[in-house]
């Protein structure tokens, strides 16, 4: 491009015309062929420094008369420029926009990682499944209690060892509890058969429920951890036997473990049943041979017998027409007890090894 004369030269209005007209011709194509940014661009051509910016203060040198024909043609030359550089922008962009939106279709495509639900929460699906299909319904109760529901209502005396605070962890509660809970306590629910009088409270019968929630006890072995999950069942009706109650557990336990196991019922002792089971099946570690988990090749899937008449009284049903059976179990041993599981200590569960829960 030519030499552009200084500032404080005097210059003629024609010579300054083919100046601008020049300069306008350099930089449309210098910008449509640079590869510079449109910033860059911007400042060479339009900013303080410019050619551009000389020229025009060239004009403080130019006669008034000619001041308003050359205004035009500096105005002018200032679009041109503008319209190249805004041109440059919307190439630049369109650029962009293009290389980020190609892909090579050939390339192979890169999995992302995935999750699952975790062990237990798989359990508990599965074992909702499976007494959805014997027509129980899941249903929620809470977590944190009046001790009322957890002991007294289940025909347990206030003094029961369950209820001692080496066994069952307890609240302060802050408020103060209405009349009917006056004497009550707050605690961590130890088992889900707090929900059975709640479920009987509601004065719909029959019932055949399922109740799956966190538990709380302290214990903690390689078959007991401080936290757990257990799922409670309930059957109220009327003339349900024994016979029922074997029906169900059998299913579950066909279904559940399948064909390889075995199953035992042994008389037991619990104040909310009459006459109370345990339920036992065959280890899934030894295959009843006796290991660490089990010592002598059964391991105890959890209580279960015929819901004892007070219990039913305590919810307000009438034990002239109805009776019932309950079953509560943990849901990780249990999981722990089904076939190819190979969980030998419950505690692994809650460990949060990537490596351990990929593996189910």
């Amino acid at each position: 491009m030519k030499k552009i004369v200084t500032k404080e030269e005097p210059i003629a209005k024609d010579q300054l015309i083919r100046l601008l007209l020049t300069l306008q011709e350099d930089a449309v194509g210098a910008i449509t062929e640079s590869t510079e940014s449109v910033d860059t661009l911007r400042l060479t051509w339009l900013g303080k420094n410019s050619e551009f910016l000389k020229l025009a203060s060239s004009m403080r040198s130019v006669t008034p008369e000619d001041k308003q024909q050359i205004g035009a043609v500096l105005n002018g030359v200032k679009k041109s420029i503008e319209s190249a550089l805004a041109s440059k922008q919307q190439l630049t962009n369109q650029q962009a926009e293009s290389t980020a939106d190609w892909f090579d279709t050939t390339e192979p495509g890169e999995q992302p990682p995935q999750g699952h639900l975790h062990i237990v929460t798989q359990a508990i699906a599965e074992i909702t499944d499976i007494f959805n299909r014997l027509g129980f319904t899941r249903v929620r109760h809470p977590e944190i209690d009046w001790d009322w529901y957890p002991f007294e209502a289940l025909n347990m005396p206030h003094s029961h060892p369950a209820s001692d605070e080496w066994e069952t962890f307890y609240i302060r509660y802050p408020g103060s509890p209405g009349k009917e809970y006056k004497k009550q306590k707050i605690v961590l629910t130890p088992h889900t058969s707090n929900g059975q009088v709640r479920e009987m409270e509601k004065g719909v019968l029959p019932i055949r429920m399922i109740n799956i929630a966190k538990c709380y006890r302290r214990q903690i072995d390689i078959s007991h951890t401080p936290m757990f999950h257990q799922f409670e069942g309930l059957y109220v009706d009327k003339n349900v036997s024994i016979g029922h109650l074997k029906g169900v557990l059998d299913y579950f336990a066909k279904h559940f473990f399948g064909p390889d196991r075995t199953t035992r019922i042994r008389p037991y002792h619990f104040q909310f049943t009459e006459p109370s089971f345990e339920i036992d099946i065959s280890c899934g570690i030894c295959h009843g041979k006796g290991c660490k988990l089990c010592k002598e090749g059964w391991l105890e899937l959890g209580g279960a017998g015929m819901t004892h008449p007070q219990v039913l009284k305590n919810g307000g049903v009438d034990t002239t027409v109805y009776n019932g059976f309950a079953f509560g179990w943990g849901v990780e041993r249990t999981y722990m007890m089904k076939s190819n599981s190979n969980l030998d200590d419950i505690r692994l569960i809650y460990g949060n090894d990537i490596r351990f829960l990929k593996q189910f």
